[in-house]
């Protein structure tokens, strides 16, 4: 893996990244929430563009990993902009984004600010406007009043907050109210028996995308993660596809 270096932002935020250069199209990888960059989705493609000679960008969300600032600060507006000043700083290529759950929200979002320099997007289990319909009528109450909110973590022992901050940022950023100026081609990958993210959402997020070029893929089996070696070979198969 390449060296981590560290990017500072106007405010004073260090931002963790390992780039490598290479051809095109640059693929960026935006993990999901309170994830990093060396998750096995996002360090597989990096290794793979690597060896293929391919230009990669991965990152750590300020809050997150080993990026500085505290994760109750972190909101989507907030890491689209780190990964919009990373672009223009360091990716020499049209992008390929290629977005974790949440980062598929967040890929969405970084799109649409590309504008010309977007090449393709693949989603994993896309996420979008999951403040809005991934809690109940209590949990919104509880947000909308400043609260934090805890959640059971299937990942590990520490409960999963969501913070009214990042709640906020999210209903103020939510892509599927309307169309989604988005023309590039688009895959969206999401398992059938996915318990977190329905996979329904990547069939709105298809439906909401102008572009002409879009595929939903239903994986039978796995989970939310789409993380087993099977899932791993898809993706990068359909990486490929998108040169």
């Amino acid at each position: 893996m390449a060296e981590i270096h560290f990017h500072d932002m106007p405010d004073g935020r260090r931002i963790a990244f390992r780039h490598t250069a290479g051809t095109g199209p640059a693929l960026v990888f935006l993990p999901g929430y309170m994830s990093d960059m060396d998750g096995t989705k996002a360090t597989t493609l990096f290794a793979w563009a690597q060896e293929q000679g391919r230009e990669a960008l991965l990152l750590d969300y300020s809050g997150c990993g080993q990026s500085s600032g505290d994760f109750a600060d972190g909101a989507l507006s907030v890491w689209r902009d780190e990964v919009l000043a990373l672009i223009a700083a360091y990716v020499s290529h049209p992008v390929l984004l290629v977005g974790s759950s949440m980062g598929g929200w967040l890929m969405v979002m970084v799109g649409r600010a590309l504008d010309d320099r977007l090449h393709a997007m693949v989603g994993i289990a896309a996420a979008p406007d999951f403040t809005h319909w991934g809690y109940d009528e209590e949990e919104r109450r509880q947000l909308a009043a400043g609260e934090t909110l805890l959640r059971h973590n299937p990942y590990g022992p520490e409960p999963t907050p969501t913070h009214a901050k990042f709640w906020a940022d999210g209903e103020a950023n939510k892509q599927l109210d309307g169309e989604i100026p988005v023309t590039c081609p688009v895959r969206l990958l999401h398992s059938r028996a996915d318990g977190e993210v329905p996979p329904r959402i990547s069939l709105d997020l298809a439906e909401k995308l102008r572009s002409e070029d879009v595929q939903v893929i239903l994986v039978k089996g796995g989970d939310h993660r789409l993380s087993r070696d099977s899932d791993i070979a898809l993706l990068l198969q359909v990486v490929q596809t998108l040169d």
